[in-house]
């Protein structure tokens, strides 16, 4: 059976670059009726960080990516965290020793870095002398006298040369002579990462190690390993990274500030923050920002949208296809598909996937998906008011295409506030209605016949207003733009006939009202409090 595997550490949230690698695991197992693992790097104690797991999991349950065993699924080789496996990886480590290909090591840092500066100074390349090897138990017996801690290091062949057959990047060779004579067991007992990933794979039972490039000079030593524990050669695929935007160099999630130079980039950034501070989120740029998933699941992107992306993000199956339903993607996939230059992430092409995938979402989808935004920013209670569907799926259809991800729903939130909670533009409300003397008198005056207009849709408000204009012998310009900001409180905005049919006869006439009310009558300035005198001074 084809099983694949994904092992993210625990050190920060699911980067898009990640997501991508195990996108391309889970497509290949499900293509070919396999099984998709999730295991949990978490050897490293320095940089594992506790609660970053949580988030990575939940990353990958909203794309979508399920898997079959692995953290909270379990599965028949549990446990799936590295930290839980030492024993079987100490076990290893010490057959590996037993067997010639590993050896117990004394040598102390200060030692080894002795030899390689030598190695600079001669301008040669570094390989370790075994000064320190202990062969026998006489050798370990007098090291230790010595006060000196063992580590346990491979043995790796000084001659020859490593042919792997890779399923992206086809033949490659590795010259054994360069490979260096890795830690694999620290002085504590703790194993290291290449013994770890390579007695996990084989317990695992994985078929196929399809992983980032960065990787690929890894595999030597990994597969040495194999050899030495007697293991089969699982099939390597090694996937290009994913670069910066416009670069070849490898993204990042700790390069924001150089990102942000990029236009593109910058213009998803600035988008995402303003939706985060109508929802009062924090915005630290190491959790948040266009390379964390994360990210687009705060702004309101549609996982299927960004899947769709990332499917694209190294791998094509022709010049013209883009757009694949979930069933679509897994039947077309294949590893003779993957490129293997580096794929660039580009911010605009996301959201370009992004606005067709929402255009295409049906409206009643469209308002599901948009309310918890409004939930969360306050503006409609949970759990929500019985007539807020209808008042909701027509301010979508309104919005249309501006509501690009849910989160621009609350460019629009005014439309649902009652008339004392609307927010004004203090500039337009003074440009457009304080200022010109006949903007409240018109005002006062297009108000009855708005109370008249029946009915009250937009292809009979537009003949009402203009009937208006043409009764009251003024410019157009004299009144819309006042009946805008009355209404919103803002000076752009939908068509306004649109906004009034949207707001109902009720909503407007009451802005109306409020907002006349609140220029003939403005809220007094608030005082400095009295002077309190003391006692002594009282008259």
């Amino acid at each position: 059976m084809i099983r694949t595997r994904f092992a993210p550490s625990p050190t920060g949230y699911l980067h898009i670059g990640g997501v991508r690698t195990a996108l391309f695991n889970w497509l290949f197992a499900r293509k070919h009726g396999g099984q998709f693992l999730l295991r949990i790097d978490d050897t490293d104690a320095q940089r594992n960080v506790e609660e970053a797991l949580a988030p990575i999991l939940h990353g990958f349950r909203w794309l979508g990516i399920d898997w079959d065993e692995g953290p909270e699924v379990g599965g028949p080789y549990a446990p799936y965290y590295q930290s839980q496996r030492m024993d079987n990886y100490r076990a290893a480590a010490a057959k590996l020793v037993a067997a010639g290909f590993a050896y117990y090591d004394y040598a102390t840092t200060e030692e080894i870095q002795a030899e390689r500066e030598a190695a600079e100074r001669e301008k040669r390349q570094f390989t370790y002398s075994r000064r320190w090897m202990a062969e026998t138990d006489a050798d370990r017996q007098r090291f230790e006298r010595e006060g000196r801690a063992a580590v346990v290091r491979l043995k790796m062949p000084r001659e020859g040369t490593l042919v792997l057959d890779d399923l992206v990047r086809g033949r490659v060779e590795f010259d054994w002579a360069r490979e260096q004579d890795h830690v694999v067991q620290r002085a504590d007992g703790t194993c290291l990462y290449h013994l770890a990933s390579v007695v996990d794979d084989f317990d695992f039972q994985i078929s196929h190690v399809i992983r980032a490039e960065e990787h690929l000079s890894n595999t030597p030593r990994q597969v040495f390993i194999a050899q030495g524990l007697g293991y089969p050669r699982p099939q390597y695929a090694h996937l290009p990274y994913v670069a910066e935007p416009g670069s070849r160099n490898k993204l990042s999630k700790r390069k924001l500030d150089k990102y942000l130079k990029n236009a593109d980039f910058a213009k998803v950034n600035e988008h995402g923050q303003r939706i985060a501070a109508a929802l009062g989120l924090a915005t630290s740029a190491e959790t948040f920002n266009p390379v964390i998933v994360d990210f687009y699941e705060q702004v309101g992107y549609l996982p299927d949208a960004i899947v769709n992306y990332l499917l694209l993000l190294g791998w094509s199956l022709d010049d013209k296809t883009e757009d694949f339903s979930r069933s679509e993607m897994i039947a077309a996939f294949s590893l003779d598909r993957v490129n293997k230059a580096p794929a660039s992430f580009d911010p605009a092409k996301l959201a370009a996937f992004q606005e067709r995938h929402m255009q295409r979402l049906p409206a009643k989808q469209k308002v599901a998906f948009v309310l918890p935004f409004l939930q969360r920013a306050g503006i409609v209670s949970s759990p929500p008011p019985c007539d807020i569907g209808p008042k909701l799926l027509a301010l979508v259809d309104a919005a249309g295409d501006r509501i690009k991800v849910a989160g621009d729903i609350l460019e629009y939130a005014d439309f649902l506030a009652p008339a004392d909670k609307l927010e004004y533009d203090e500039k337009a409300l003074e440009k457009r209605i304080a200022k010109p003397p006949e903007a409240m008198p018109l005002l006062k005056k297009f108000r009855e016949v708005l109370a008249a207009t029946e009915p009250f849709d937009a292809p009979t408000l537009d003949r009402a207003l203009h009937q208006f204009v043409e009764r009251e012998q003024i410019q157009i310009g004299q009144i819309i733009h006042a009946i805008r900001v009355a209404v919103t409180g803002k000076a752009v905005g939908f068509g306004l006939f649109e906004t009034l049919a949207l707001l109902g006869r009720e909503c407007s006439l009451n802005r109306i009202e409020q907002t006349l009310d609140r220029i003939e009558s403005p809220a007094p300035s608030p005082q400095p409090p009295a002077a309190i005198l003391p006692p002594s001074a009282a008259p």
